[in-house]
């Protein structure tokens, strides 16, 4: 199918409207309300193009290419001198209130706003009347707020309310006097407020974070990298300038995480720039010094019998070299018994069984779900967004059978209603704000165990082979059956934050059973706790529990511990003993803790930022991660290259590739582990890419206190990167550009000219490589459901710990940032109200408790709607380890 174009012929897909074509064909149109993932409504005029009846008309009318389908011989004119005229006028409208304030602006240099001007031809402002003024509210730790500068196109109520779901912030008043913003000062309540500062084509709503440190855009440093705050594998922009991490920005992925990012993974950045880092070498006995000598390092590596403690915050390749130093018999996972166990299951549940988990963009397309134990919303805030986009498809098919298309946002809002898909959730807790279970078709708040059972219920009402569960739910196993059998994509969602193996074998079983009479299973995600926790495991290794039980025993006198503090993972009983016991410990980690504390040597390591490497999501996509700037101290190195330097055998791998070619010959799950970046010795053109735009001030006035000429750039080995401004202009791999920039389009829009179609994968493909496939036609290996009489019997007046996980403070390393701990929860146990009122305890009282035991903790009460009875809810993060299934008991003070 084709389309006419200013007399160019031009291929075109019948399902998109022509603005769409027109971008994703390199050409330059004009837009402001258009967003590729909130579809087209019409309402800046902004687009507007002249659409001919066919090759006689002359005169054709004006239309708005945003609105306009693509249909298959269209011709039209982006040219035509009324469309310009029209286009130029409405840009003249938009900014008669808007203020003289591009140079202080934190927009400046990047805002669409400047580049649509520019395109529409608006050069000179004819208005010199008073402008409409407002007042600016403040909207929390992470957005600031300038409503002068607001255009009025919709963009930011159309993203938060509709298609993320939030409710404190709309837009008021009418005419001229529109006002976006919430009903009173305060801290934005959604999880995905900050993408209104990419959402945003003006400076409304800018980084409140990067004001703190604030630097032009173009002067940033940056690579293609991945969110390391939770096991989604969201790709990112990370910016550096003068040493200091200064933003992260989404990076567009066709395959995961879309245009968007959870706050979490925007504004969890500043624990690289943190007092806490770990920025020079120490070994206890002998002064810090400025290097760690090689006989140093064999002093601590020579010290008897070591065994190595991995990380699933570590990359692949560093949890690897420590495999392969210390040898498999004694490399350590770094989790928890019950942790390694879960991720176990999950894995040989995909390697093994015939669910296929999809990625987050094919999430947004299931149209029915189930959601077993796993508190989405906490834990994966971005699959809670797409699970959100999923419960629309089924609706949807309503505006389809009337001919209205997709991306008319508006027109399918209104036909689909408040009407809803089938979303069935049954969990311990919810989110405090409940986001999802206002979608739900209906929800369960039970215990582990029993939400494992109704899993197993549904299983077997959708496959009568499949084994048969207690009778505890009624009719609801029948009718969630019904809902997937019926469904065209059915999803099964689960994951590690129950801490029940049953949980993680309901869900499989309810997937597989799925596949029943239609030939392939339901479709199956598990979110795992960390950034590499699949990766981790699927290196092998033993659990931190052996590691102890090994030092108790005797037959190992030291420990290498890799990016992990032992008092997150282990009682901290467990932890002094075992670190008692070692006669030398070597920490490698870029962070201060408590385990760092008691090394004996200390080696800093390289975040994400400062270093190259892998990380494998809960998809098993393995995703690289490129090193964005060059640490200011040449003692803080990539975790594997102390490693290597601790046996003396620097040479070992000479770079990253030899690393990665070494753990694909050893281990073959990995043998594609290379397709997921490309090699170090990649060149365009024989130059390497540039880390920084061509538009970059020069670095030299950055050095001026300390010397007068141009430092030499540093070596990258690991990448094809270039710390420099040189190199070349055009990268043909869209997913190894930098940045998003192309002539015209200074703004993150300048991702249309990235992707061959928009929304599309990017050109090139998309990043990173599929580690976990399932088996196709595999007969379903059903698990059994535990039986009632077969669980131990509680202590009496005792209270089942459920781990309430937060968006903000769970996770550790975001919770250093400054922005993120200001929202973080403080440590407090949460009862739910039919507890509550038994006990006769009010919210905020004080109460003592006691886990499993152990030292009473004094900590105020919160009342969780949703908890259910005979359960006590602890935040994780702030509180200390607690092994899953832990009892507690509370008393009055």
């Amino acid at each position: 199918m084709a389309i006419w174009i200013d007399g160019r012929r031009h291929e075109a897909d019948p399902e998109r409207n022509i603005l769409d074509v027109c971008l994703s064909r390199g050409l330059d149109l004009p837009y402001f309300c258009w967003h590729p993932a909130l579809g087209s409504v019409g309402a800046c005029r902004q687009c507007a193009v002249k659409v001919f009846k066919d090759d006689k008309d002359t005169r054709g009318r004006l239309a708005m290419a945003c609105m306009t389908p693509a249909k298959d011989g269209t011709r039209l004119s982006i040219d035509d001198a009324e469309a310009r005229e029209l286009r130029r006028s409405v840009i003249e409208w938009l900014m008669l209130n808007h203020p003289h304030d591009c140079p202080v602006c934190d927009e400046g240099g990047e805002c669409h706003l400047q580049d649509m001007t520019v395109m529409a031809g608006h050069l000179v402002r004819r208005t010199r009347f008073e402008k409409r003024t407002f007042r600016n509210q403040y909207l929390g730790p992470f957005v600031r707020h300038e409503m002068n500068r607001c255009i009025q196109c919709y963009r930011c109520v159309r993203f938060y309310a509709d298609h993320a779901g939030g409710k404190d912030l709309g837009v008021f008043g009418a005419h001229d006097a529109v006002y976006f913003g919430r009903h009173a000062d305060g801290v934005l309540e959604s999880a995905f407020a900050g993408n209104l500062v990419e959402v945003c084509p003006t400076g409304v709503f800018t980084d409140r974070t990067l004001g703190r440190h604030y630097v032009r855009k173009w002067d940033l440093q940056t690579a293609p990298s991945v969110c390391v705050h939770c096991s989604l594998g969201c790709n990112t922009t990370p910016g550096e300038r003068a040493g200091s991490l200064r933003r992260i920005r989404a990076r567009y992925s066709g395959a995961v995480n879309g245009w968007f990012l959870c706050d979490r993974g925007r504004y969890g950045y500043e624990f690289v720039n943190s007092e806490r880092r770990v920025r020079r070498p120490f070994v206890r006995g002998e002064a810090a010094t400025s290097e760690v000598t090689p006989a140093a390092l064999a002093r601590a590596w020579s010290k008897g019998r070591v065994l190595g403690i991995g990380s699933p915050r570590a990359s692949v390749e560093s949890n690897y070299a420590l495999a392969a130093l210390v040898g498999p018999e004694r490399f350590h996972q770094g989790t928890s018994a019950a942790q390694t166990a879960l991720v176990a299951t999950i894995i040989r549940i995909l390697r093994e069984g015939p669910a296929r988990t999809p990625s987050l963009r094919e999430v947004e397309r299931c149209d029915a779900v189930l959601v077993l134990g796993e508190d989405v919303a906490s834990t994966a805030p971005m699959l809670a967004l797409a699970l959100r986009q999923s419960v629309r498809r089924q609706p949807e098919r309503a505006a389809l059978e009337l001919g209205i298309p997709g991306w008319q946002d508006g027109a399918v809002r209104e036909v689909v209603g408040n009407r809803k898909g089938p979303l069935f959730i049954a969990a311990s807790v919810a989110n405090e704000a409940r986001e999802l279970d206002e979608l739900a078709t209906r929800t369960v708040r039970a215990a582990p165990e029993d939400v494992a059972r109704l899993g197993f219920a549904v299983a077997h009402a959708l496959d009568a082979s499949a084994p048969e569960a207690d009778g505890l739910f009624g009719r609801l196993p029948a009718q969630i059956a019904g809902a997937l059998a019926g469904a065209e994509r059915p999803l099964v969602v689960s994951g590690t934050g129950a801490g029940s193996e049953a949980v993680i074998q309901a869900a499989a079983s309810v997937a597989w059973a799925a596949g029943a009479g239609r030939g392939r299973a339901a479709e199956l995600v598990y979110v795992v706790p960390e950034c590499n926790s699949l990766g981790a495991a699927l290196i092998g290794g033993r659990s931190l529990a052996e590691a102890f039980a090994a030092m108790e025993r005797g037959e190992v006198t030291g420990a290498i511990i890799l990016e992990n503090d032992l008092y997150r993972r282990a009682p901290e009983a467990d932890v002094d003993a075992f670190l008692d016991r070692a006669g030398h410990v070597v920490v490698i980690d870029h962070l201060a803790h408590d385990t760092a504390s008691r090394a004996s040597t200390l080696l800093p390591a390289a975040t994400f930022a400062e270093s190259s490497g892998t990380f494998v999501n809960n998809e098993g996509r393995a995703q690289r991660f490129f090193q964005v700037f060059d640490p200011d101290s040449t003692d803080i190195r990539p975790s594997w290259r102390w490693i290597a330097a601790l046996d003396g055998a620097t040479d070992r791998w000479p770079n990253l590739d030899e690393l990665q070619a070494a753990l694909a010959r050893e281990l073959p799950i990995f043998g594609e582990i290379a397709a997921a970046g490309v090699p170090a010795e990649y060149r365009v053109r024989g130059a390497r890419i540039p880390r920084a735009l061509h538009r970059q001030s020069g670095r030299t006035a950055i050095t001026a206190n300390r010397e007068l000429h141009e430092p030499r750039p540093p070596e990258d080995p690991d990448s094809p990167f270039a710390f420099s401004m040189e190199g070349a202009p055009r990268v043909p791999l869209a997913r190894l550009a930098p940045e998003v920039w192309a002539p015209g389009w200074n703004s993150c829009q300048a991702l249309n000219r990235f992707s061959a179609e928009i929304g599309g994968a990017l050109l090139g493909g998309d990043p990173g490589v599929r580690l976990l496939e399932p088996i196709e036609g595999a007969p379903p290996a059903y698990f059994s459901p535990p039986r009632v009489d077969s669980l131990p019997e509680p202590p009496p007046d005792s209270l089942l710990v459920v781990a309430l996980h937060h968006v903000f403070g769970s996770e550790e390393l975001s919770a250093l940032a400054p922005g993120v701990a200001e929202l973080a929860p403080k440590p407090y146990v949460a009862l739910g109200e039919e507890e509550a009122l038994e006990r006769g305890v009010s919210e905020r009282e004080e109460v003592d408790l006691s886990i499993d035991g152990g030292p009473i903790l004094t900590l105020p009460v919160r009342i969780r709607p949703g908890l259910p009875r005979g359960a006590v809810g602890l935040p994780a993060g702030p509180v200390r380890f607690v092994p899953a299934g832990s009892r507690a008991r509370i008393s009055k003070r």
